[in-house]
């Protein structure tokens, strides 16, 4: 079988620090080929793969401000259905531009939907030439059919079990709808430090709701934090918050914190009832008030069971074999959807 990896090209694969369509794009991309699939990943030309690596893009166009995202973009799905003739199987990670074009596509489609930006971008999903797996089963549209639900898989080798400590963390791009703000007031109700890891993503927000209340005693801003830290950090906390405002898709570094032993304080919104066990990788609640009052019971969580769970769920390895299964349904059908 071979296949085309149409990634992203916001960010390098895999990411340097941020990028969670470009690591589970990678993280797939290495377990095709570790189990002997034949693989072109289509991605910005500095990633790093084991993979056969093509793409028009030198780097990811969030790391080089002379590139246009829409226009390398657009030069990227170009490129990448122009060689579609050679492949069994297209699978599209990059929203809904490759959409748009998927009647050019040579080979059947299928599209890891990561997250839906707005309604508005659901013309190009319901008139496409593509089947569909959705990230978590709360993350589906109406109007669409999908072939399955995947989960994401995480490297549980980077991502080991860690000591735990007194501290809560706050993991992810900084942004309203990721409730930074809630996540302060939740830690100096509890009495807790908070040490806060991600991209500025709002600069508005971040300058008048939450740069002011960093003081690097009692709330730390520790930047994006990379791969080679981000165990260290998640396996330190006593508890990792996540008081979204929005339907979160999915939730990569709730995963990764609950494999890391660190049990995940939530707002019940989105995937979230989905991917936490409760009273086992961690507490879902509505408010401020429930989470301070989770927070306190929160050490009462056995961290090794909560990391067993997640690492039974969550691995890699599970993933790359749920998509396999896809493909092979795929390809042995045709895969053109009618």
């Amino acid at each position: 079988m071979k296949v085309a990896m149409l990634g992203p090209i916001a960010w390098r694969t895999p990411p340097r620090h941020y990028g969670p369509w470009e690591l589970i794009t990678s993280l797939l991309t290495e377990g095709l080929v570790a189990r002997g699939i034949d693989v072109t990943l289509f991605a910005a030309l500095d990633s790093v793969t084991t993979a056969t690596l093509d793409g028009v893009s030198p780097r990811g166009y969030e790391e080089d401000a002379d590139l246009d995202g829409r226009v390398w973009e657009a030069l990227h799905v170009s490129y990448v259905l122009s060689r579609s003739h050679e492949f069994d199987l297209v699978h599209n990670h990059l929203d809904w531009l490759p959409l748009a074009f998927s009647a050019h596509c040579a080979a059947p489609m299928v599209t890891t939907i990561h997250g839906f930006s707005g309604r508005d971008i659901l013309p190009a999903y319901r008139r496409a030439r593509s089947q569909f797996v959705s990230i978590s089963d709360s993350d589906r549209a109406a109007e669409l059919d999908y072939l399955a639900t995947v989960h994401h898989g995480i490297d549980l080798a980077g991502l080991p079990p860690g000591p735990g400590g007194d501290d809560l963390i706050v993991f992810g791009r900084i942004h309203p709808d990721k409730g930074t703000d809630l996540a302060i007031d939740i830690a100096e109700r509890s009495g807790r430090r908070l040490v806060i890891c991600g991209i500025v993503q709002d600069r508005a927000f971040f300058t008048e709701r939450i740069e002011p209340r960093i003081d690097g005693e009692r709330v730390l801003y520790r930047g994006s934090v990379g791969p080679a830290e981000r165990a260290a950090v998640l396996g330190s906390g006593v508890a990792l918050l996540h008081p979204i405002r929005f339907a979160e898709p999915f939730g990569l570094s709730v995963v990764e914190a609950m494999a890391c032993g660190t049990p995940v304080i939530a707002y019940r919104k989105g995937s979230m009832p989905e991917v936490i066990d409760e009273g086992v990788t961690g507490r879902l609640v509505a408010d401020v008030d429930e989470a301070v009052a989770a927070v306190a019971g929160v050490p009462g969580i056995d961290r090794a069971r909560c990391a067993e769970r997640a690492r039974e769920r969550f691995s890699a390895d599970r993933m790359v074999e749920d998509y396999l299964a896809i493909y092979r349904k795929i390809v042995s059908s045709k895969g053109r959807p009618g």
